[in-house]
């Protein structure tokens, strides 16, 4: 039982709201609605903004909207938490006009996993559908969810991409979320809708990520390719609050953020690390490369501050979360390809 409790008090942690959240959150007018909420990440944002608007005492209403396809109980626990869930599917016309107008979305919907083979779904629903939502919401402010694959791999001695520089992207689902930024850039100029472009790479869950794959790689003694030797990594808490915060900063022409931490992290590193928490030793195949697939993301350092969750704090909890019978969500982030195929 006690363990449990922990593992319980681990979790809970990623809901409770920064001061900072709070603060921007009395400054955000309007309700804000989620679309795309049932992914990774929805969850955990839409608890934060929930709880920040309750804190903040602004009486947003909150709306989390998705296919609801999986009996997982999530959304229960959204309605639990005083969100109003909808189900939806965004590709039925009729469904997505049903939806109500807002002051403040952030779009989370995403097709990546099942790419390969898939392409033409995948196109509609990373570009096509951008378009109706910019369109319906032309009168909103948005944070848009992109990813850092829109920059090509880079070498070590030259560094991470800003935001300055051209993405390049590989592959098919890289390309089409290239796509979604460029729709929500058009309509943001064609409108004037305030938006943000959110880069995201990658974001860490006690249950799944670079940091927990690597750790249950150190932990069951399975082998570690070093191949691609180096990641950027943001807790997810700190990158939900980023993209919350992002309503305040969205802009017209569209403002684009990395959003990452600070460190470029080697992967034998962090497995050496987690091999002193579990006492193991860690199996590496390969040799690390010198070109990997990076972000810069002083920008977002600059406007919200460093993220408040440090790499080494990210393995502590991890570890405690693994050695405590924590769950795990068997979602590989494919972290490893190379040519842009997932």
């Amino acid at each position: 039982m006690a363990e449990m409790n922990y593992v319980e008090s681990l979790k809970e942690s990623m809901y409770i709201p920064s001061e900072e959240l709070v603060d921007d959150m009395k400054e955000i007018d309007g309700d804000i609605m989620i679309l795309g909420v049932s992914g990774k990440m929805g969850l955990n944002l839409a608890k934060l903004v929930k709880r920040a608007s309750n804190k903040s005492e602004s009486m947003k209403k909150i709306y989390g909207v998705a296919r609801f396809s999986e009996s997982d109980g999530i959304r229960e626990e959204l309605e639990s938490e005083g969100i109003e869930t909808i189900k939806c599917d965004f590709m039925s016309e009729n469904q997505l006009e049903g939806l109500p107008k807002v002051k403040n979305v952030i779009y989370m919907v995403g097709y990546k996993f099942g790419t390969v083979g898939n392409e033409d779904y995948a196109w509609a629903i990373n570009s096509y559908l951008p378009g109706r939502i910019a369109s319906k919401y032309k009168d909103s402010n948005i944070v848009a969810f992109s990813t850092g694959c829109v920059y090509p791999l880079v070498k070590m001695s030259e560094g991470a991409p800003s935001e300055e520089f051209p993405p390049e992207a590989v592959g098919e689902y890289a390309q089409s979320c290239l796509g979604r930024e460029r729709i929500f850039q058009y309509f943001s100029k064609q409108n004037k809708t305030p938006t943000t472009i959110f880069r995201l790479n990658y974001a860490i869950d006690l249950r799944y990520g670079i940091v927990s794959e690597i750790a249950q790689s150190v932990l069951n003694e399975w082998p570690i390719d070093l191949t691609m030797g180096h990641a950027n990594v943001i807790w997810q808490k700190d990158a939900c609050e980023m993209a919350i915060r992002s309503l305040r900063v969205a802009s017209t022409p569209a403002n684009i953020i990395n959003v990452t931490g600070p460190e470029t992290v080697s992967i034998r590193w962090m497995a050496e690390r987690f091999a002193e928490k579990f006492n193991k030793t860690p199996k590496f195949i390969g040799s690390e490369s010198d070109i990997a697939l990076l972000s810069n993301a002083s920008k977002a350092h600059a406007i919200f501050g460093y993220p408040k969750t440090t790499i080494r704090e990210m393995i502590d909890i991890t570890s405690e979360w693994l050695l405590n019978g924590g769950d795990t969500i068997d979602k590989p982030t494919h972290f490893q390809e190379r040519q842009g195929k997932y």
